[in-house]
């Protein structure tokens, strides 16, 4: 049963083994309740609705990822994506919350033409192996950036723009004693290593004064403020076609890249590519759709993915747990919400030195193949920005191969996709 459900293979892992790691990318990523409310309710949006929304519907398409694409990735409003939403679309551009909850609409019945056209998959296909090989990397890095942010051991400087926080007090010293507790659980082959970092790192935050508990059960507060709120007369103009392209291109490369960097990790890969992918990208592109109905901001598939993956997940198994655990925590949100950013920091960043090893396949000897390579792994972290990095990378692998004079490298679908690249830096 559980194979015909889950794509459960037992001779690549358990059904506890799915558990525990659907249980620990849900942990890893379980911050997105409390950060999706606070940055869309800026707009005006009810604050409580947008928690209930926010829950619902990352409990739901993470659900459907493992019943459908029967695949280990979990789905919520994506980081980004929703300060694009408040701070761009509302605040800058001054248009109302429910003309930037249209453009998501758009976007998602966009995605969902792309994907039955195979549209989505032709894309991956035109990207170049050594730039597949380097975006697992690149999100190891990028992840890890994330985990110190989080944690207040990298912090901003209007000099360096970067430095190191005060490691000495606070969540930055818990995350400092979380890296390494989870470090020695890994070590010592602990299974369940990054889970029991993440609760007993949050354990160790109680005398330190960074956990606190504010109580477990709660009532959830209703959607309706928020629900299928659209303004339809101001969508033929120019800044919804330019706002529709943002949200559709970050997404489309964010999510390509996720699933491309998780899978690779997880030995998913067959012959350069990607089982059920198709499937994913439908997900994918209903999550968003039916988001925008619900009243939130583009939904799309995290990379705290990895975190459950580096956990053994490798079924669908593993999303429906996490999908159950954020429709659980409809009702408890104050217990999971006491889980401090210092505490999953540890997490992210192990799995970040995880996904470097796909590196291993760049031969870095050959210029033509580690040159884009390295822009696409270095650019992930330095401009905050899966997609970005892939744009990048792709570029520079077209415009020295070229300039090399070496035209039988490059296939026509990958002039086409570095011309829309173009396109995107344009517009």
């Amino acid at each position: 049963m559980l194979q015909k459900l889950f794509g459960l293979n037992p001779k690549e892992t358990t059904v506890r083994t799915e558990i525990m790691a659907g249980i620990t990318t849900f942990l890893t990523m379980a911050y997105i309740l409390a950060v999706n409310p606070n940055i869309l309710s800026e707009t005006g949006m009810d604050k409580g609705a947008l928690f209930t929304t926010t829950v619902l519907i990352s409990g739901f398409v993470t659900i459907l990822m493992g019943l459908y694409a029967k695949l280990p990735f979990a789905l919520a409003p994506g980081m980004g994506l929703n300060a694009f939403f408040a701070y761009t679309v509302c605040m800058i551009l001054g248009y109302s919350w429910q003309f930037a909850l249209t453009a998501v609409f758009i976007e998602g019945l966009l995605f969902i033409l792309l994907t039955v056209t195979n549209l989505r998959e032709r894309i991956v296909d035109s990207l170049p192996d050594t730039i597949k090989n380097a975006i697992s990397a690149g999100i190891g890095l990028y992840i890890a950036f994330i985990g110190l942010q989080n944690a207040g051991i990298v912090t901003n400087s209007d000099a360096t723009l970067v430095n190191l926080g005060d490691i000495t007090q606070g969540p930055a010293l818990l995350g400092i004693i979380g890296i390494v507790l989870t470090s020695v659980l890994l070590v010592r082959k602990i299974k369940g290593a990054l889970l029991i970092g993440i609760l007993a790192t949050t354990l160790i935050g109680i005398p330190m004064g960074v956990t606190h508990f504010n109580g477990v059960f709660s009532t959830p507060p209703s959607i309706e403020p928020i629900f299928c709120k659209f303004e339809w007369h101001k969508i033929f103009t120019a800044d919804m076609v330019l706002i529709v392209f943002t949200l559709l291109f970050v997404d489309l490369f964010d999510t390509i890249g996720t699933l491309i960097g998780v899978a690779t990790k997880a030995g998913m890969v067959k012959n350069g590519r990607i089982p059920r992918l198709k499937q994913a990208f439908l997900v994918d592109a209903v999550g968003t759709t039916a988001g925008a109905v619900m009243g939130t901001s583009t939904v799309t598939t995290f990379v705290e993915s990895a975190s459950g993956v580096n956990e053994g997940g490798r079924s669908g198994l593993t999303a429906f747990t996490a999908g159950v655990c954020f429709l659980l925590s409809l009702f408890f949100a104050p217990f999971f919400l006491s889980i401090h950013a210092a505490a999953t920091a540890p997490v992210l960043v192990l799995v970040g030195l995880m996904m470097m090893t796909s590196v291993l396949k760049i031969d870095f000897n050959n210029y033509l193949d580690s040159i884009p390579a390295f822009i696409c792994i270095i650019f992930m972290p330095l401009a905050y920005s899966i997609s970005d990095g892939i744009v990048l990378g792709h570029l520079c692998y077209v415009i020295i191969n070229i300039l090399s004079g070496k035209f039988k490298r490059i296939k026509i679908s990958m002039y086409i996709l570095a011309a829309f690249f173009v396109l995107k830096f344009i517009m």
